[in-house]
């Protein structure tokens, strides 16, 4: 790490200068109680320093040899440090081999300890100097000639309180910023629930002169109604107005597709996102294979519907970006003229989701099938409401979108703020008129300099003599 400018009574040293880096007290199951903490790296949230789970020894028995740590110590993730995974122990237990325990008071505060080492300066040096390339560590050789910033103790304690009352503000209004997508996601869901059960246009509705859908589709047929609808909507099953309902290449398909891009492009499952077509993944079908899987072939406004897997039920309709395309596990629609936009969000609300996935077939890992995909009920109202309630479901999720870019816009700096806080404590500007106010604290005997000495003062009357050896 570069020299950084400090305050002049502040000294950029080695964190082994304060604290003995890889230096642990090893423990048995056999030597803890039931009760006592057991502290895996996946307990500890990155970046937030949160502990997301907390086991005992009779939850957790170990069979590796595991590190101890008292309270108040603190504890340092070494594995994959990028995660910046470092908490300080509110209670005795013991951890994994990959936390290293560190204890610098009592000339150096913990909490003092523990900000530095979330600090962008630490984090940059471990990335630098962490061996392996899968599953890098901290090594201890390089831990101990790892940067650290020594300042007064008076001053550390000012530093340490100031942290912790910042950034646990920081972390409140990041805390109610990330609430705010699920809150936005639970509006959409509102916003399509009411859309396709008549709600969102009641009103528009009633002072409007509206065609029959009868008019429009002549040839459907009234089914069961699984939810209350208006009575001049019309409740059916999707086939009945749909040209076809087909579905692509059933099976392993990995044979005949390439990730390269040239050919037919080929969508699967994963390229089926609620009310969009994404290309992440997209493959192409070489052209031998092409003929054979002409029944699978798209068009655009086409309603496309997972079959299978993980984001089974998953719908959209199918853009007009591809001049050609085929798709695999994937059943399809072709809706008779105008449909295809009411389509795209009425299959993307919680009550025909509920439909769909009702409609699951098969084992453990479930199927929709074509036929269920045609049976499925349709709430059906006139072309020129259809028009209408597309039109104020796109305005309000634009409106919602917008508010959830600002959202994370804003979380992009309150990430940013929270190193731009600890470089300031570290380059001494949170505690500057403190340090103009009180002299007497940080000078002479009560500077870091002599605060190191006293450090190495102390190391040396606890150090070991060496033992000499005996004469022959």
């Amino acid at each position: 790490m570069a020299q950084l400018k400090l305050p002049q009574e502040w000294l950029q040293i080695q964190l082994g200068d304060v604290a003995s880096y890889g230096k642990t007290q090893k423990c048995e199951l056999s030597d803890v109680t039931d009760d006592t903490w057991v502290l895996e790296l996946e307990d500890i949230e990155k970046d937030s320093s949160r502990i997301i789970s907390r086991k005992t020894a009779k939850e957790r028995p170990f069979k590796s040899t595991k590190n101890r740590f008292e309270r108040g110590n603190v504890l340092y993730g070494k594995l994959r440090p990028y995660l910046n995974k470092v908490v300080v122990a509110d209670t005795d237990g013991v951890c994994t081999t990959e936390i290293i325990p560190l204890d610098s008071e009592p000339f150096v505060l913990n909490r003092y300890l523990f900000h530095w080492l979330k600090t962008r300066d630490f984090l940059n040096y471990v990335n630098d100097v962490s061996y392996g390339v899968n599953m890098p560590r901290l090594g201890t050789k390089d831990g101990v000639a790892a940067p650290f910033i020594l300042a007064p103790l008076a001053e550390q304690k000012v530093i340490a309180d100031k942290l912790d009352t910042l950034l646990a503000q920081v972390e409140n209004t990041k805390a109610r910023l990330e609430r705010i997508p699920q809150i936005l996601k639970r509006f959409r869901q509102s916003v399509l629930a009411a859309a396709v059960s008549g709600r969102l246009t009641e009103e528009w509705r009633s002072q409007n002169s509206l065609t029959p859908p009868r008019d429009t589709w002549p040839d459907y047929e009234e089914i069961t109604k699984p939810f209350d609808i208006p009575s001049n909507w019309a409740g059916v099953a999707l086939g009945s107005v749909s040209e076809r309902v087909s579905v692509g290449h059933v099976g392993k398909t990995s044979e005949f597709y390439t990730d390269e891009e040239s050919g037919i492009p080929f969508l699967r499952s994963q390229n089926v996102r609620p009310g969009r077509i994404s290309l992440d993944g997209l493959a192409y079908i070489t052209e031998p294979f092409h003929q054979s899987l002409r029944k699978s072939q798209l068009q655009p406004g086409d309603l496309l519907i997972v079959r299978v897997g993980a984001n089974r039920g998953d719908a959209c309709v199918l853009p007009s970006i591809f001049p050609q395309v085929n798709c695999a596990n994937i059943v399809f629609a072709r809706p008779q003229r105008g449909l295809s936009p009411y389509l795209n969000l009425y299959f993307q609300s919680p009550l025909s989701q509920e439909l769909l996935l009702g409609t699951t077939v098969g084992g453990a890992q479930g199927v929709i099938n074509t036929k269920s995909v045609a049976q499925t009920f349709l709430a059906l109202p006139p072309v020129e409401e259809q028009t209408e309630i597309v039109r104020r479901v796109d305005q309000l999720f634009a409106h919602a979108d917008r508010i959830e870019q600002q959202v994370n816009n804003a979380l992009a700096r309150v990430n940013n703020l929270t190193q731009s806080i600890l470089a300031k404590a570290f380059r001494g500007e949170l505690t500057e008129q403190w340090r103009k106010d009180n002299p007497e604290r940080i000078s002479g005997e009560n500077s870091a300099e002599a605060l190191l000495e006293r450090i190495k003062a102390e190391r040396a009357a606890v150090a070991k003599p060496k033992r000499r050896k005996a004469n022959a």
